[in-house]
Formats: C-alpha cells, sequence, structure tokens
C-alpha cells in the first residue's frame, strides 16, 4: 500500500481528493491536514509515503511546509493546485524550488468531462513520485557538483544553430540552473520540452524567465528562431523544426504516451539540423528521448545526458546513456559551461 496524506485547508477539497486517491486499492490515506502546521505534526506521526500539498493555506502555507519537510523527514511531495492563476502558479514552482517533485492540477468536479483523465493523471502521478528516495534538500547536491567541469569540448567545425533539452520529473529546478549559468549575450536559440501538467506551462515559462534571466516564451507556430531566445512547447502539442528554422507545432499522436514529447522534439533536430545542434537530456521517469538523443548523436550532433548523480529520476538521461547516446554525462552548471563553450567555437 501507498500511504499518502492529504495537506488541503477546504475540508470539501480534502474529501474530494481522499475519494479520488483511494479509489485505487494500492493507495491508502492515512491521514489529512488542514494546513502545514498540522502536516507537520501529522507526517511524524504518520509516516507517508507521498504527500499531497496545497499551496494556500493559513497558518503555514504549501512553500514553507514543503521547505521544512525537506530539511527534517524528506518525503516525496506533490503539489496539487486548484487553480492555474498567476498567484497560485508562482507559490507553486517556489514550492518546486524547495523540494516538491511534481505539479498536478485538481481534477474538476464529478460530472466534468476530465474529471475521469485528471483523476488517473493524479492517482499516476502519486504513485510514480512514491518510488522516488528523497533527500534532503535536492539543491545541496547539485551545490556538491556544481564545480565540476566538463572535458574538453570537442573541437567544432559545424556552428551550432539550435540547443534542444527535454525534462520530466525534477526538470524545473535543473532548467533553472542551466539557463541562469548561461551568459546574458548567448548567441544560440533553445527549445524546450518539460513533461508539466496541463494548464501550468505559461507560469512556469513566466517563473523559469524571471528565475534565470534567459528569455523565454511559449512557442508558437510559424515562429522563427531568434538567438539567445528559448522556447517551451505549449500544452497538449509536440514542438518540432521546420527547415527554414521555424517552429512546428504538431497535434500527432502521443509519443511514449506524452505530449509534448522529447523524442519529438530530438527526432526533429536529428532530420533538419544534424551536427548544427546540441541535444541535452535531463531528469525523469521513463525513456521519452533517450533513442532520438542517440539518433542525434549518430547524425552528428553533440549529446548530453545529466549525470545520476545530480538527478532525481535517473529514467531518461540513464536510458540514453545505456544506449550509448551522450557524449557528455554532467551536472547541471556544466551543461551550462560545456553549452557556452560550444557555442563559442565557432561563430
Amino acid at each position: 500500500m501507498i500511504r499518502v496524506l492529504i495537506v488541503e485547508d477546504s475540508p470539501v477539497a480534502r474529501e474530494f481528493l481522499t475519494y479520488i486517491l483511494t479509489s485505487d486499492p494500492a493507495i491508502q490515506v492515512v491521514g489529512t491536514a488542514n494546513n502545514g502546521v498540522e502536516a507537520l505534526k501529522s507526517l511524524e506521526k504518520n509516516r507517508p509515503d507521498v504527500i499531497t500539498m496545497d499551496i494556500h493555506m493559513p497558518l503555514m502555507d504549501g512553500f514553507e511546509a514543503t521547505r521544512r519537510i525537506m530539511e527534517t523527514i524528506p518525503t516525496p511531495i506533490v503539489i496539487v493546485s486548484g487553480s492555474t492563476g498567476a498567484n497560485e502558479v508562482s507559490g507553486t514552482f517556489r514550492a518546486i524550488e524547495a523540494g516538491a517533485l511534481a505539479v498536478v492540477r485538481r481534477p474538476p468536479g464529478i460530472n466534468h468531462e476530465e474529471f475521469e483523465k485528471d483523476s488517473r493523471e493524479l492517482i499516476q502521478t502519486v504513485k510514480l513520485m512514491s518510488e522516488i528516495k528523497v533527500v534532503k534538500r535536492i539543491s545541496r547536491v547539485y551545490k556538491a557538483l556544481e564545480a565540476i567541469r566538463p572535458a574538453q569540448p570537442l573541437q567544432r567545425t559545424t556552428r551550432i544553430q539550435a540547443i534542444a533539452i527535454g525534462a520530466s520529473t525534477g526538470g524545473p529546478l535543473v532548467l533553472k540552473d542551466i539557463l541562469s549559468g548561461l551568459p546574458r549575450d548567448f548567441p544560440v536559440p533553445v527549445l524546450i520540452v518539460q513533461h508539466i501538467a496541463k494548464g501550468f506551462v505559461e507560469g512556469f515559462t513566466e517563473w523559469l524567465s524571471g528565475a534565470s534571466q534567459f528569455p523565454l516564451s511559449v512557442a508558437s507556430h510559424g515562429e522563427r528562431l531568434a538567438p539567445g531566445h528559448g522556447y517551451i512547447a505549449p500544452d497538449d502539442f509536440h514542438m518540432g523544426l521546420d527547415y527554414g528554422l521555424k517552429i512546428v507545432l504538431s497535434g500527432f499522436a502521443p509519443k511514449n504516451s506524452i505530449r509534448p514529447s522529447v523524442s519529438f522534439l530530438f527526432r526533429s533536430m536529428a532530420q533538419v539540423l544534424g551536427p548544427a545542434a546540441v541535444g541535452v537530456l535531463l531528469t525523469g521517469m521513463g525513456r521519452d528521448g533517450a533513442e532520438e538523443l542517440k539518433t542525434m548523436k549518430d547524425n552528428g550532433a553533440i549529446t548530453i545526458a545529466q549525470n545520476e548523480e545530480s538527478s532525481v529520476v535517473y529514467g531518461m538521461p540513464g536510458e540514453a546513456i545505456k544506449l550509448g547516446a551522450a557524449i557528455y554525462v554532467l551536472p547541471p552548471k556544466s551543461i551550462a559551461a560545456t553549452l557556452t563553450d560550444l557555442v563559442k567555437q565557432v561563430k
């Protein structure tokens, strides 16, 4: 049984989440809490495998509760948000910075057309997060590794025209580290696929842009790539490139059960840019993008996978490494340094 603690200030929402989670026979709700103070007490008493966390609560909000939990009794935390408004999203990503692993939208009412889909996503996320062994503040791991420098970059004769990055669980904080490590005059466009709950991509883009000082926007179909700009795949569309270096958004079937998928982006980069591309695969469950990173490498691209020590989940980068897809295996700060070195080689 997966033991879950629900932290939510609304009694109706607590009952609703309990109803949804206990509909799966593998999940047991071992406690509920009205705020962060109660959550800390319940955590010591019940020792859950996973915590679902609201953000806006009295006495102690979800951000502060997440921070304290990760510093005392590290436990996988899933932010369950009832709103995708600006204030809610801001608190959500502050909680991600504090150590929360994932964010999902609270399912709508039982009679809503998306109730079943959102409920399945919530249940699946809780199950997946229960398998992660968290450590006290993951950023401490990053700090211990950030001084590591890569080997001398391969000598290049082809100018890098674009960089593609794929990430899932644990990705937002790593993307922040990488983008904040790039210089302000970084000359190459960066395309990003981050697996994230529907409705949060706009807020995620705004948070990441503000946190990193790297200009970012949600990608639009037909948009021409601009130097030193980041593009994040929108909800429910694959993102790729055409031969005119314009963004292509596609409603093709999900790849690896996901849309947008990293696989779609990496395959497009391999086909359109070949050796003029860089592919980066970051922390995340599953194998999305692993085979296609190998395709990029086979087509002459520079390929990078995040190392195991700094990954929240080693699924995606680990699968790529097994396939021999990565030229470099690096922690986040060294990925930023490598990208900076690579784009300087050929003007």
